[in-house]
């Protein structure tokens, strides 16, 4: 892999990213029906992000790790697939049970398990699109995969909507919980593995030369030797990738708020609700799923329409106007009156969402050197993660004092952080406005 890599028709960079799909179903699912479910089952709004550390735990155990191990791995199936199928398996497993969940503590627990098997799955996948694709092929890989991050959030959010037409939304197991949402994670469930195996089956990693062979041989597989290429490449890390930090701290940040708190916020501004027990509280949770599956539409258009944009002007500056998008809707939203107004903010959320999902991470694949792209992949799951970890362990301490109880004031605190982020973004060195559009830029990229 570290001579020319075949170039791939843009059909089979759709295929290749098709298992992406079924991963950002089951994110979808999380992000739009955990908090609802949570307050089913009773949760407190202040202490609820407490019981979404799982995300951001898991995420900062596992994925450095797992790309770490991915990196070192040999196997007839290559070296990331395996751990595409088994976190595939444990995602569709807890899928599967969550909507079942009879208390609190096991539909926290339950999260536990999907964060995990998601995990698993998704730095594998990003270091195999960078290493299955050509350096000046990785922008369209990347934001192919933000598109379909946008595709399959859109349907994950609206799924519970449109399965009202064949079972009532006020139709709940003895649990609390709409029989729409459990029928949703079902679907979630086929999916997670169903949509791996197809890409895995028609676009199959590249095998290793014998150099790489050798190498891998040379560097044997364990957990203790994964932990200590973490630590010297978080010695080594890239000076660009040190600066993304910032800008990654305030947009994941404001981005959990967002996930957490929407549907309570809706609840209070439209339906004039604080209560999750109540039939406007479901209300105001279908509407959230609604808004949330078109911001999510939105992103699948505009991640397509960023990729010659990225080209034109540089990842950088594109990323920055993004996040600047979803700042200025996030600081709007306890302003709407209708529904119709927030669906037109969920455009610079989707817009922000695209740029999150995929311009990130065209910065980040030219400044990292291709024998360690799984462990770096790993290691910037943290600089998502950690802003999550902070929101969750901070935002109990601040909701009543500094935010009134109110979770639209919540929001506000995403919008300024959205743009705050917006601004760092412009001070990373890499991303920049390409010197030449010509062949020879792709040919220089031997990374």
């Amino acid at each position: 892999m570290q001579g020319a890599k075949p170039r791939l028709s843009l059909a089979r960079i759709v295929e290749m990213n098709v298992g992406f799909f079924g991963l950002q179903f089951s994110f979808g699912l999380q992000q739009a029906n955990m908090g609802p479910i949570y307050g089913f089952l009773g949760a407190d709004e202040a202490t609820m992000p407490l019981l979404w550390l799982a995300g951001p735990m898991t995420g900062l155990l596992v994925q450095p790790i797992v790309g770490a191990l991915s990196d070192r791995t040999s196997s007839r199936l290559g070296r990331r697939t395996p751990y595409f199928l088994v976190g595939a398996i444990i995602c569709s497993l807890a899928l599967f049970a969550m909507p079942y969940s009879p208390a609190l503590w096991v539909a926290a627990s339950l999260l536990w398990l999907l964060d995990a098997g998601n995990n698993v799955t998704m730095e594998p996948y990003r270091a195999y699109v960078s290493d299955r694709l050509a350096p000046d092929q990785r922008p369209t890989g990347f934001l192919t995969q933000s598109a379909f991050t946008g595709l399959a959030q859109t349907l994950s959010y609206l799924a519970p909507t449109l399965l009202t037409a064949f079972v009532g939304k006020d139709v709940i197991d003895s649990n609390g919980i709409p029989v729409i949402v459990r029928i949703a994670f079902v679907i979630g469930a086929i999916l997670s593995i169903s949509t791996i195996v197809w890409s895995i089956w028609r676009v199959p990693e590249l095998p290793l030369d014998a150099d790489e062979k050798a190498a891998l041989a040379a560097r044997p597989l364990s957990v203790g030797s994964a932990l200590g290429d973490i630590g010297q490449a978080l010695r080594e890390m890239p000076r660009p990738m040190r600066q993304l930090a910032v800008a990654m701290l305030c947009q994941w940040y404001a981005m959990f708020v967002y996930w957490q708190y929407i549907a309570f916020a809706v609840g209070r501004s439209l339906y004039r609700t604080a209560d999750p027990q109540s039939a406007a509280f479901r209300e105001a949770t279908l509407t959230a799923q609604q808004m949330g599956a078109f911001y999510n539409l939105v992103a699948f258009i505009a991640a397509l329409a960023l990729i010659p944009l990225v080209r034109r002007l540089g990842a950088r500056s594109v990323h920055a106007f993004c996040l600047a998008a979803s700042g200025a809707a996030m600081l709007l939203i306890p302003t709407a009156s209708s529904p119709l107004m927030l669906f037109v903010l969920m455009i610079g959320i989707g817009i922000g969402w695209a740029g999150m999902m995929g311009n990130t991470y065209v910065m980040l694949a030219d400044t990292i050197t291709p024998e360690r792209t799984g462990i770096y992949m790993g290691i910037f799951n943290m600089f998502i993660v950690i802003p999550m970890l902070i929101e969750t362990l901070t935002m109990p301490i601040i909701y009543q004092p500094l935010l009134g109880g109110d979770p639209r004031h919540a929001l506000i605190l995403g919008g300024v952080l959205m743009v705050i982020g917006a601004v760092a973004t412009l001070f990373v060195q890499c991303g920049a406005r390409p010197v030449t559009l010509r062949p020879a830029v792709a040919g220089s990229a031997g990374v």
